[in-house]
């Protein structure tokens, strides 16, 4: 492990955002952020230029917190995602790269047209994450 674990991880009472605390900083990351980066196949894809970019995710919320082991985090959310496992070098990279990151995601979603709001059909929870069938490889 490179960085730090985080020495206090609160999940804010609307479960619109998740707080890490570092060295008696806090880093606030929202809900959408932490879901359109997360560190599962489904997202990153299975290689270089596979990442998917993830659309309608503004409202999303969290919904469950999971540790796993002394070196990650599960984070459940509200539209059903649950695959990746947030290790803590990985969110402390989340935590310290925030603007430049979201920054690079509005970019790429105005690239592609997108919407950070969910279409009607995008509002329904699914399971799709990689191991279920989701990402097309499993």
């Amino acid at each position: 492990m490179k960085y730090p674990t985080p020495e206090e991880i609160r999940l804010q009472n609307s479960r619109a955002a998740l707080t890490l605390v570092y060295g008696g900083s806090a880093k606030s990351l929202p809900a959408e952020f932490l879901r359109v980066y997360s560190p599962s196949a489904e997202v990153r894809g299975h290689g270089v230029g596979q990442e998917v970019l993830q659309t309608g995710k503004a409202a999303v919320l969290i919904m469950g917190l999971e540790p796993v082991g002394q070196y990650a985090l599960k984070i459940t959310f509200s539209d059903g995602h649950d695959s990746g496992l947030y290790d803590w070098d990985y969110l402390y990279k989340l935590a310290h790269e925030y603007d430049t990151m979201w920054a690079d995601y509005l970019r790429a979603i105005e690239a592609a047209g997108a919407s950070r709001i969910a279409s009607p059909l995008e509002a329904v929870p699914a399971k799709t994450g990689c191991g279920s069938g989701g990402c097309g490889k499993h």
